[in-house]
């Protein structure tokens, strides 16, 4: 007798192999979305500091709000679905922002930067016109 096939405790094995694979990786791609949310708020604020730029080239002065940033042609600046952009502490010769993302949930929550003289919206934020995350 010549039966080909697997029998049932390989298959089990087999089962619980992957379901320990599985067990691993899902945790890993868990927080994969707040990942490409948080990147996309940083970026956004990358894309406000050249709209920035290009409007006080215009105007002699820096945008106080995102309206205004996205009044001037050379500055059309729009940010990602679900990014709230704050612009703080706005004067002649610095501007500072934030942005939070009601998709993100844990830590990091909310990133921020800042140009020229004005206060830095957090402790965190060390490097003018480069955003960081707190």
């Amino acid at each position: 007798m010549n039966r080909k096939g697997f029998t049932l405790i390989e298959l089990l094995i087999v089962v619980v192999i992957i379901g320990i694979l599985a067990a691993i990786a899902i945790p890993k791609f868990a927080n994969t979305k707040q990942k490409a949310v948080l990147a996309s708020m940083k970026s956004d604020l990358r894309n406000l500091v050249t709209a920035q730029e290009a409007f006080f080239s215009d105007n002699n002065t820096f945008a106080g709000a995102i309206a205004s940033a996205q009044t001037t042609a050379a500055a059309a600046f729009v940010p990602s679905k679900g990014n709230v952009i704050v612009i703080a502490g706005n004067t002649a010769t610095g501007w500072s922002a934030t942005v939070t993302n009601p998709a993100v949930t844990g830590v990091p929550a909310t990133c921020g930067v800042y140009v020229g003289d004005a206060t830095t919206p957090n402790a965190v934020v060390t490097n003018e016109g480069g955003p960081a995350c707190w």
